[in-house]
């Protein structure tokens, strides 16, 4: 099984380009990567976990979303979104593909040392728009009766359906 597993704040803060903050409400660019991870997830079929920290939250408790096929966690209080990766990676990383994308020094050199695989926010984002880029080229080349069942029916058995249809058999 194969996790890809990330700090959602450090991925909204690395990737400028997508958010910005000056603009647009925390609430509003958490959701955009939810959303953007979403579509990549339903392309990549992994186990997407995205941690947000809420440790600075007064009483906050673990709390656990899914979205789609996503799994997206609000940190408890005082637990940042790395010591919640730290321990996944640590409890899973010997026995399943995990991959964790942070810009955090420290957090990748921990990732490693428990048998995870380190990727940076950049490496993600290049990886997301290629599937997009895959994904358009392969709705624009596609057949438009691809999708239909007639399409997909021997000739001589559509000749066959057709007297049927039109009761001349």
């Amino acid at each position: 099984m194969e996790y890809l597993i990330l700090d959602g704040y450090n991925i909204i803060n690395s990737w400028e380009d997508i958010f910005d903050l000056s603009k647009d409400s925390l609430e509003d660019c958490r959701d955009k990567l939810i959303n953007i991870l979403s579509n990549y997830q339903g392309y990549r079929k992994a186990n997407i976990i995205i941690v947000f920290d809420a440790h600075m939250v007064k009483d906050s408790q673990e709390k656990v979303e899914p979205f789609d096929n996503l799994k997206v966690v609000f940190t408890k209080e005082n637990e940042t979104a790395d010591n919640y990766i730290e321990k996944f990676v640590h409890k899973l990383g010997s026995i399943h593909t995990i991959r964790v994308v942070t810009s955090d020094y420290l957090e990748q050199t921990m990732v490693l040392g428990n048998g995870g695989i380190r990727i940076t926010p950049r490496e993600l984002k290049v990886e997301i728009e290629n599937v997009d880029r895959e994904e358009r080229n392969v709705l624009e080349n596609k057949p438009l009766n691809a999708n239909y069942l007639m399409g997909h029916i021997k000739p001589e058995l559509l000749e066959k359906l057709e007297k049927i249809r039109r009761r001349k058999f």
